[in-house]
């Protein structure tokens, strides 16, 4: 796991874009004949978005929870020049270079809270991630989750740890609960949270967190708030270490966001 890769692929043809995403995301083509989603460093939250799906994809990953093979995707630099629209145009032309991607789960199904319920065990992991990540998109009106082969996928992590768009208070951040955690989609079916708390506190070493902080690449960490890609990386380090210490934090913000729809 120190030695963690992701998979690198050429873009070589632009399908068509995913309009219901904040950011226009689109299925895209790749040169090893897959389709995947492909999230712009261009778009509107910029390489930020996907640093911060490329550390939850990775941590759902680790932690067992079922994620689509994420990948760097390289867009030229005359990928853009023959689109007819100039809004994808524009979009392209200030993607070139690195992106990411994720592989497209051709056929799944979106899930409905309301068709489908999963176990508490799952739910619970689910929820604990999302705490930990203070991740603010999984709601009813937005799942980010996908039934496929009868499985249930993650999707988009890129409103995750949404204080580094700033950085203001970024260490009080990481002590801080997750109040967001009330409009969670999987709330209502979340009751084993203190066992989740012990299995995945277990698994999140600062050894696995420093690999998939290894992997972002140098050209992303690029932010002012810091001296160099290095202190940025280890501020990335610091949250996640600290959270994960005091997960007991928004854990219990958790429960009893549960406890008020009883």
């Amino acid at each position: 796991m120190q030695n963690l890769e992701l998979r690198k692929v050429n873009v070589i043809r632009y399908v068509t874009p995913l309009r219901e995403g904040g950011s226009m995301p689109a299925i895209a083509e790749a040169d090893d004949g897959f389709l995947y989603v492909l999230k712009f460093r261009g778009a509107g939250q910029g390489k930020k978005a996907l640093i911060a799906e490329l550390i939850g994809g990775e941590l759902a990953r680790i932690l067992g929870l079922k994620m689509p093979e994420i990948v760097f995707a390289h867009l030229d630099e005359a990928f853009g020049r023959t689109e007819p629209d100039e809004e994808i145009q524009d979009l392209l032309k200030a993607s070139t270079g690195l992106n990411l991607a994720v592989h497209y789960l051709s056929g799944a199904i979106t899930y409905d809270p309301v068709v489908a319920k999963i176990d508490p065990l799952l739910a619970s992991k689910i929820v604990w991630l999302d705490c930990f990540l203070m991740n603010m998109d999984r709601t009813a009106r937005n799942t980010n989750m996908l039934y496929w082969h009868k499985e249930l996928w993650l999707i988009d992590h890129g409103a995750s740890m949404y204080f580094h768009h700033s950085w203001q208070n970024w260490q009080e951040q990481a002590k801080k609960p997750f109040t967001l955690v009330k409009d969670h989609v999987l709330l209502p079916q979340v009751s084993l949270m203190e066992e989740v708390d012990q299995e995945f506190k277990s698994l999140l070493t600062p050894q696995i967190i420093e690999a998939v902080l290894n992997v972002i690449p140098e050209e992303w960490l690029d932010d002012n708030f810091f001296n160099s890609s290095a202190e940025q990386r280890e501020a990335y380090a610091y949250f996640l270490n600290t959270r994960v210490a005091n997960s007991q934090i928004f854990v219990k913000e958790a429960e009893d966001a549960r406890e008020k729809l009883i």
